[in-house]
């Protein structure tokens, strides 16, 4: 039996008189039973041609659901190789709260792998110089690293940290020891952080290493962080897969009716 014998029609009944446009029906069709692991990761979905004549609808109405599954990250589309179900169902997503990203997903018993993609003394621009409050002249260590969960691509992450700083540490350990204890070792334990949150959409080499199309939403947390003496020793920019890792908060109502969190 092929790959693509694995999807179902039995349920794929599509609505003519529907608001939602039959394209997006038809994404919707294949999106939940790749979500929902029927069609597993390495499957193949049926040809376009067999699309069009079990719904009995355009093969550009197809096309199009198709290369919406592909820019949201559920397929990609190879020619001579047919539609390949890229999403991994099996792998675990995870949720976090604000105390857990600081702490790292190791604290949090997350078996993670690490890859050092890149790493390199660099001459800040402007905005970067401004942001770390770097004093004249000085250089930072910019460093690229890729964080895969079960294998497949989690995280892309981006750091930033003044030359000074680095330098209480070794390159080699970047690949195998966490940033946080690095900075304890190197006599800058970090004291304080400021984070933002926010949807960012899958570009350049952040797509491309984690495995997406361009445009699909991703989760963005920027962080800065200072040691005891106020100085900042770290910035850092994550870009999360969306569909591995949540962001949560346990939220307490009070008696004058506001909201704040709780642990």
């Amino acid at each position: 039996m092929s790959s693509s014998a694995r999807f179902s029609f039995s349920n794929a009944r599509l609505k003519d008189n529907s608001q939602t446009p039959l394209y997006r029906q038809i994404y919707d069709i294949f999106r939940k039973q790749i979500v929902s692991g029927r069609l597993k990761k390495n499957a193949h979905l049926p040809s376009e041609q067999e699309i069009t004549e079990k719904l009995g609808v355009s093969r550009i109405t197809v096309r199009r659901a198709l290369n919406e599954l592909a820019a949201s990250g559920f397929v990609t589309r190879q020619r001579g190789r047919g539609t390949i179900v890229t999403f991994n169902a099996a792998a675990p997503t995870i949720r976090a709260s604000f105390d857990q990203l600081l702490e790292g997903l190791t604290r949090m018993g997350v078996e993670t792998e690490v890859r050092l993609l890149s790493c390199e003394i660099v001459t800040p621009n402007r905005a970067l110089k401004d942001m770390l409050e770097l004093s004249k002249g000085e250089k930072i260590q910019r460093i690229v690293r890729l964080r895969l969960l079960d294998d497949e691509p989690f995280s892309y992450l981006v750091t930033h940290i003044p030359s000074h700083v680095a330098e209480g540490y070794d390159e080699e350990e970047l690949a195998t020891a966490s940033l946080i204890d690095l900075l304890d070792r190197a006599g800058h334990r970090p004291h304080s952080a400021t984070q933002t949150i926010s949807a960012a959409a899958a570009e350049g080499e952040t797509a491309k290493t984690l495995q997406l199309a361009e445009g699909v939403p991703l989760l963005r947390i920027h962080r800065i962080m200072r040691d005891k003496n106020d100085e900042i020793v770290q910035e850092i920019t994550a870009h999360y897969r969306a569909d591995r890792f949540q962001y949560h908060m346990n939220l307490v109502r009070h008696a004058d009716a506001g909201w704040s969190a709780s642990d």
